[in-house]
């Protein structure tokens, strides 16, 4: 499995652009920024974008899927609670940002349970809202990896004080849906370092 960790934007988020290396198709998971730069690294590893997916649609997480989709022809994927959040620019006016982000409107609309595939990838979304009422976590069981968003960080977990945001659902979801995972399911986190399942089980305060 390929996957391209990349630095995007201004809160520097986690954009990942995956891909299956027997087929060449990929995805690219939370394009927050910097747009030439993904693009760039999509050339690089010589995959063929099929998804472009926000885990939620904060303005971090989002603020390249127009030149990405346009680019790409990949189908932007969001969990429907959260579109009219991605369509009003995904929050930026909460942080000062006066300039208005524009996103396409979802291609896919996700949802608890469903499987997305990727060449050979198989991707199976799993609802986790709390930071957001739309927020979705992507488990790959047969590679062992987990795209995160920003539920669950290395030794922290995803902020809940924004509109939309509930702390008691986000620790519901995380103890529902990404605990029970295997130990050494590795966690590709929407910011910060890779981390496991099992680490967070064991170490993680806020758990």
């Amino acid at each position: 499995m390929i996957i391209r960790a990349l630095l995007v934007g201004l809160i520097q988020t986690n954009c990942y652009v995956i891909g299956d290396e027997e087929t060449r198709y990929g995805a690219v998971i939370d394009p927050g920024g910097d747009p030439e730069r993904i693009l760039a690294a999509i050339e690089v590893e010589g995959v063929a974008i099929r998804y472009i997916i926000n885990t939620h649609a904060h303005f971090d997480h989002m603020a390249a899927n127009r030149p990405l989709v346009a680019a790409t022809g990949g189908l932007l994927a969001l969990h429907p609670a959260d579109r009219e959040l991605l369509i009003a620019g995904g929050g930026g006016r909460w942080f000062g940002l006066l300039s208005s982000i524009c996103s396409p409107h979802p291609d896919v609309e996700l949802s608890d349970g469903q499987t997305l595939t990727v060449g050979g990838l198989r991707m199976e979304v799993l609802h986790t809202p709390g930071h957001s009422a739309g927020h979705v976590a992507l488990y790959l069981p047969e590679e062992g990896v987990l795209f995160s968003g920003d539920a669950l960080f290395q030794h922290s977990i995803g902020r809940s004080d924004l509109p939309g945001g509930d702390y008691a659902t986000l620790i519901a979801s995380i103890h529902r849906k990404l605990l029970p995972l295997p130990d050494e399911t590795v966690v590709y986190p929407g910011h910060g370092p890779v981390t496991t399942i099992g680490a967070e089980r064991r170490h993680n305060p806020f758990l």
